[in-house]
């Protein structure tokens, strides 16, 4: 071959190059190569929480099912730490062979982006495989409020001399976000929000009256609604919830396009072979088969999960744009 020859592939190497760099980033799972022996190791499933948490509990509980129908233990690593931006970073910069997979959460995936001003990575990057669980929210009352229903807490609160106060899981949360949209969507006068270092400490100043409402998870307040220690007014899920049968629906109340949900997936790194994507999902929906998981969610006041890669990445995207909506309106931040 010619020296011409060499420098004009030299040259159309380049041109390729840069033209790959130019291109426009399309969020795909196509693989570099096949992965068609995958899994030959032990598979990482991070979770951006400290253990005994919503999000620790569903990346447990499908654990077992995932890993027998891959044939490879699922190994579960809390990586906790600004909200669950941690894990994401981990996540997000990892290798994309399928190895390190996330327990996403709504908060760090769809809300995070928005009240982390310096947040160095863009969670909508990641490949969306499969939902595990969602939670309702549950609005909540202290038992010395005289309310049963949203229309006796809005005139509950209209008629305080001093606007109340309400309890937030922590600053910039799912809880906060519903807070202020239930607020705003309720007709409310503006009120202040009590930011706590996670629901447990919050429930704490709760259940001790030190603020009359909260927004939590379903799976998060059911223990104390059943121990009469706060009251459940309305569920954010489209129909009523076990847990709390005198709990009515936001539409049941009025209040329509009202669907409010605290939601576990798993993802994975851009990039993430569409075979192992397919593999994971399918491994989900096998373990969420099982009527003894299925009853341990239920159990805690959640809805099984399940579906293809393509509905939770609509859901992902649609609470990603829904909650940025949000925090503009009413300047939520972080606390990160």
């Amino acid at each position: 071959m010619s020296s011409r020859d060499l420098s004009r592939r030299a040259a159309l190497g380049r041109t390729l190059g840069l033209a790959a760099l130019a291109a426009p980033f399309v969020a795909t799972s196509r693989p570099a190569r096949s992965q068609a022996g995958w899994p030959t190791r032990p598979v990482t499933l991070v979770v951006g929480f400290p253990p005994g948490g919503q999000t620790d509990f569903a990346a447990r509980i499908v654990q077992p099912g995932i890993g027998k129908v891959l044939g490879q233990t699922l190994v579960i690593e809390n990586r906790g730490g600004a909200g669950g931006n941690l894990a994401t970073e981990v996540v997000v910069r990892a290798k994309p062979d399928g190895y390190t997979l996330m327990a996403s959460n709504s908060s760090p995936m769809a809300i995070n982006p928005h009240t982390f001003p310096n947040m160095t990575v863009n969670p909508l990057e990641m490949v969306n495989i499969g939902l595990a669980l969602r939670s309702a929210m549950v609005l909540c009352v202290h038992p010395s409020v005289p309310a049963r229903n949203i229309a006796e807490f809005t005139a509950w609160v209209k008629a305080q001399k001093d606007i109340p106060d309400y309890g937030i899981a922590s600053a910039g949360s799912l809880s906060h976000c519903t807070s202020e949209l239930f607020r705003a969507r309720a007709g409310l006068p503006a009120m202040q929000s009590i930011p706590y270092r996670g629901s447990g400490p919050a429930m704490q100043d709760f259940i001790a009256g030190r603020f009359p409402m909260m927004f939590d998870a379903a799976s998060v307040v059911a223990p104390f609604v059943k121990a009469n220690q706060i009251r459940a007014i309305m569920v954010t899920s489209e129909k009523r919830v076990p847990a709390f049968p005198d709990a009515a629906t936001a539409q049941e109340q009025g209040l329509d396009d009202f669907i409010v949900s605290s939601w576990i997936g798993i993802s994975g790194p851009r990039g993430t072979p569409t075979e192992v994507v397919a593999r994971v999902n399918a491994a989900l929906n096998e373990a969420l088969s099982d009527p003894a998981v299925r009853d341990r969610i239920t159990s805690q006041g959640d809805e099984p999960g399940g579906g293809t890669p393509e509905s939770f990445d609509k859901l992902v995207r649609s609470d990603h744009a829904r909650w940025g909506q949000v925090v503009k309106a009413n300047n939520i931040t972080s606390a990160g």
